[in-house]
């Protein structure tokens, strides 16, 4: 059979089909509906047509189950030999022997941590491990409105910020904050950790830069690394070091597409307690650090790290969980202190625990930052709204301080007693703390490190004696007790000097601060000295 006689037949086997067709009951109708329908296209008319006929086959197609089973049977006596044998993962690592040692001495305050606080053994001890800088925990006034608070709101809220969870005293807290602090608006967080890590990351995501400083505390670390973005790091307090790494970026970004750009830093260190790295700040418009300039130098610092971040498109967020409530004339926090308008900081996140004797945290920033966060940030979404009565005590505390800044001037004054008794009486230890943090951090000098040969392990076993022997003798201390450290251990290359925390409170007379710090430097001298 050769060419022609195929075409014929098929021509003519196409025929018989389009006369078969047209014999159907309603073919002339559907043809007609093709046309007009389609405009005789073939392409489209195919794939409507393959459609059909794979919902008509998918209609037709047996029925299979899903519950094949594709794994071996065992029997019950196989399956328990497999559960004994199943050792779980533990959920957190195993305790070393220095901190099992630890965990069998650790105190146990019974009732309220204020200056004077009873221990579960009996002992009344002069507390200074606790954030009760004001002593506000003693105030009655606070204590008639948490109480009335709690009588006409309850405990809690019982569900989120945007549904069903905010009450008008959170609506006032806020108020009260942004117009403490100087800000357009404030969003209010039922807990202080989770605020900073969730503000970074509704922010900065996958393919953004993050600048940071190495030293930040574990919180900003968390939100970091949560935030999956890019990170460079700079030199702790280093602010030369901060302009090469901000070249280097926009260097690096000149030709790749717009991303976000954010400088990280906190305002009081919480794992080194500075305020500024002042002994290597780069000279700013050619003056030097001199040491009647503190202030001046301190505010020029801040001028010019507010420049670096215009001249380099960089937003700045700020973490003040431990210099809010504590920095300025009235506890505004570092702007206050620095004289830096609040506006120039893009974001302000501060925490309403400790000194202010209340709980939860805070973000301030324009409207479209505070609006944004409702509904981009994970802690602020789907977390319980913040206590009523927490709320509340925040408010109050905010206008004691705004009212009676007296009470910071006689904190200052503590600190400074203090000082006096420790960092330069002590031939052992030096306070890496600013002169106005409450919170002292005490880190043996370098060259008792290194005359004693010590290693970071036995530092903390060294100062863990000291803190010993102060609750011997009546005072209670702590230590630095850092957390897992960097988002990328690889970048970071910063570890925390182990240190002894000293809380001063104005709860405590100046005579009693004065025998407590020659207590401390006492137990120092005793435990540093025994050491061979």
């Amino acid at each position: 059979m050769d060419v022609q006689d195929v075409h014929g037949w098929l021509l003519k086997f196409l025929d018989e089909v389009s006369d078969s067709f047209q014999k159907l009951p309603g073919s002339s109708i559907f043809l007609r509906y093709v046309k007009s329908s389609y405009q005789n296209d073939p392409v489209r008319s195919g794939i409507e047509l393959f459609l059909c006929l794979f919902a008509v086959r998918y209609l037709l197609a047996p029925a299979y189950s899903t519950q094949k089973k594709s794994y071996v049977t065992l029997s019950d006596e196989e399956v328990d030999e497999l559960v004994e044998e199943w050792t779980p993962e533990p959920l957190v690592a195993p305790l070393s022997a220095f901190e099992e040692a630890e965990n069998e001495k650790r105190p146990v305050i019974v009732g309220p941590t204020g200056p004077k606080s009873k221990l579960s053994n009996g002992r009344t001890v002069t507390n200074l491990a606790s954030y009760n800088y004001y002593n506000f925990i003693a105030n009655e006034t606070l204590k008639e409105k948490a109480i009335q608070t709690l009588r006409t709101y309850g405990v809690g809220p019982c569900g989120p910020p945007n549904f069903y969870g905010t009450q008008d005293v959170h609506m006032k807290t806020e108020a009260d904050i942004a117009a403490h602090i100087g800000a357009s608006a404030c969003i209010v967080y039922a807990q202080a950790f989770s605020t900073i890590s969730s503000v970074i990351p509704a922010f900065s995501k996958r393919g953004d830069i993050i600048v940071a400083d190495r030293a930040v505390n574990y919180m900003v670390r968390k939100g970091i690394q949560i935030s999956r973005s890019t990170v460079r790091w700079y030199d702790h307090n280093d602010l030369e070091d901060m302009q090469r790494v901000l070249e280097r970026v926009v260097k690096e970004q000149a030709k790749k597409p717009l991303t976000r750009r954010f400088i990280v830093t906190e305002g009081l260190f919480e794992d080194v307690g500075d305020m500024v790295d002042l002994p290597n700040i780069v000279r700013v418009n050619g003056l030097d650090y001199l040491g009647g300039l503190l202030a001046i130098t301190a505010y020029l610092y801040r001028r010019d790290l507010i420049e670096l971040k215009h001249r380099y498109k960089f937003r700045l967020i700020l973490d003040e969980s431990w210099s809010f409530g504590v920095l300025g004339r009235t506890g505004r926090g570092i702007t206050e202190h620095q004289n830096v308008d609040a506006a120039e900081v893009d974001m302000i996140v501060g925490s309403l625990a400790g000194p202010l004797c209340a709980g939860g945290g805070f973000c301030v920033g324009s409207d479209e930052i505070v609006e944004h966060q409702r509904i981009s940030s994970a802690a602020y979404t789907f977390s319980a709204a913040l206590s009523a009565m927490l709320a509340t005590t925040a408010s109050e505390t905010i206008s004691l301080l705004q009212t009676t800044p007296d009470i910071l001037t006689q904190s200052r004054e503590n600190i400074k007693t203090m000082w006096a008794q420790l960092d330069p009486r002590s031939d052992w230890v030096r306070c890496t703390s600013s002169i106005e943090n409450p919170m002292m951090l005490l880190v043996l000098k370098p060259e008792v490190v290194s005359q004693k040969r010590l290693s970071v392990a036995d530092q903390e076993m060294l100062l863990q004696d000291v803190v010993d022997e102060c609750l011997t003798n009546g005072i209670l201390i702590t230590r630095l007790k850092g957390m897992p450290r960097a988002s990328n251990a690889k970048e970071a290359h910063w570890e925390p000097q182990p240190a002894l925390k000293v809380c001063v409170t104005t709860g405590l007379s100046r005579k009693e601060i004065e025998r407590a710090g020659i207590t401390i430097r006492h137990a120092i001298t005793k435990v540093v000295k025994a050491r061979k």
